[in-house]
């Protein structure tokens, strides 16, 4: 049981690195501003967000936290 905790841990770490990672290659949403001056902004970049590299990095995060949480459950679970 100790050997699949230590494994359980080790992974929790290396997501824990990869979430700090990724989280710091988002860029920042400042571009939300320019609708308040009435600037359009329905481009090609904007509507194939999903499948650019911020849409990849926002998926990547998603799945990142999931993982997090659930290994944090786990290892909370196991310790007593």
């Amino acid at each position: 049981m100790a050997v699949l905790k230590t494994i359980l841990t080790i992974l929790f770490i290396i997501i824990c690195v990869a979430l700090t990672v990724i989280i710091l290659f988002q860029e920042g949403k400042s571009a939300g501003l320019g609708s308040l001056s009435g600037q359009s902004l329905d481009s090609y970049w904007t509507k194939n967000k999903g499948r650019s590299k911020e849409g990849i990095l926002i998926k990547a995060t998603t799945a990142m936290v999931v993982l997090f949480f659930i290994l944090a459950a786990v290892l909370n679970i196991g310790s007593f």
